[in-house]
């Protein structure tokens, strides 16, 4: 009903078109106002959470005020890149304050001894999510279905180890069916985007809760293990399998274009989306296949962390050959179509 109502106001809303300045594989301009849901739907579950359970000390919560701060910052920033085309370097610092502040507010990756590791993987993680989210909406439906998918493995694993965490996912699942109530609205052929608006603020909210959930599980469910060797390339490798399609994604395209000289920053037509369509795939095929890889992904995500609780083993670790072999295919894709671009030559 909000996308509905977004839509039929777009022309006065200000939002420009998306197409008008960044690079599409649609080649319509349509509005980019999909990120205003998100975050209508994760505010009203913030107040209906305290309204329902009384839970007004969570506005006490130094962790969740942080997250709170981050997600204001990071929609609000999206929203003015959305109207006004803002420059990278300020959408940079923006990303680093929303790390910075969770860092501030005891919000951070915890798999290494030294704090100052930890702090900058903290600040890369966030920057790396919030920039690959948006670098994947790129086709109809692609981050959308991406994120839905995140979210679910989060759920999933909160479920499983700690209801402690209501008030995260209250706030999860509200964004679940925010975007499932978005996706008639942008699976192909679309209507709306998600935009900056929407890229940056699912970025922050997904890189927030999967160091808890991700990067910090062994500490919560095997404290004594928690600085092990095993214990650390477990939680690498545990988000890894949960973000494969956007990692895999934004790694394929950076190592592309640094070889190529030029900047992993700068919009361009050489995602992983886009080569499968150069092999004569349609937009819903692409959109049915990704739907695939993020089933793949939460499958495995699910099994990793079930393997280390019930048989107390790592051998979970080994589901990060999925990604890995992922985009290996990928490069094999790029490698056939470039040889049959050359054969028409």
């Amino acid at each position: 009903m909000i996308n509905k109502l977004l839509l039929s106001f777009a022309g006065n809303l200000g939002i420009r078109n998306k197409n008008n300045v960044v690079i599409r594989w649609s080649s319509v301009s349509k509005p980019s106002l999909g990120g205003i849901s998100f975050f209508i739907s994760f505010f009203a579950s913030i107040l209906v959470y305290s309204v329902i359970f009384g839970e007004s000390d969570i506005y006490h919560n130094l962790r969740f005020l942080g997250f709170l701060g981050g997600s204001f910052l990071a929609f609000f920033m999206g929203l003015a890149d959305d109207a006004y085309d803002t420059k990278p370097l300020i959408k940079l610092f923006t990303q680093i304050l929303c790390g910075v502040l969770m860092i501030a507010t005891g919000s951070y990756i915890n798999v290494f001894q030294y704090e100052i590791l930890n702090y900058a993987l903290t600040i890369i993680w966030v920057i790396g999510i919030m920039n690959s989210l948006n670098m994947l909406d790129n086709m109809d439906g692609i981050t959308a279905v991406t994120s839905l998918q995140i979210l679910l493995s989060i759920i999933f694993i909160i479920y499983i180890f700690d209801w402690n965490y209501l008030i995260n996912i209250t706030v999860l699942i509200s964004l679940v069916g925010a975007i499932i109530g978005f996706l008639p609205y942008n699976l192909n052929p679309s209507k709306m985007f998600m935009g900056d608006t929407g890229s940056q603020f699912l970025g922050f909210v997904l890189a927030y809760v999967s160091i808890d959930q991700g990067w910090n599980l062994i500490k919560r469910i095997d404290p004594a293990e928690h600085y092990s060797l095993l214990a650390i390339i477990f939680s690498f490798s545990l988000v890894l399998i949960i973000f494969t399609v956007t990692i895999v994604d934004t790694t394929f395209v950076t190592i592309n274009r640094i070889r190529k000289g030029q900047s992993p920053m700068v919009g361009g037509k050489d995602h992983t989306t886009h080569h499968l369509s150069y092999l004569g795939l349609s937009d819903k095929q692409i959109g049915y296949r990704f739907m695939i890889l993020n089933l793949l992904s939460l499958i495995l995500a699910l099994l990793a962390v079930w393997i280390k609780v019930k048989f107390d083993s790592y051998l979970g670790i080994l589901f990060v050959l999925y990604p890995i072999v992922l985009i290996l295919y990928f490069y094999k894709i790029k490698h056939q179509v470039e040889v049959e671009k050359n054969e028409k030559i």
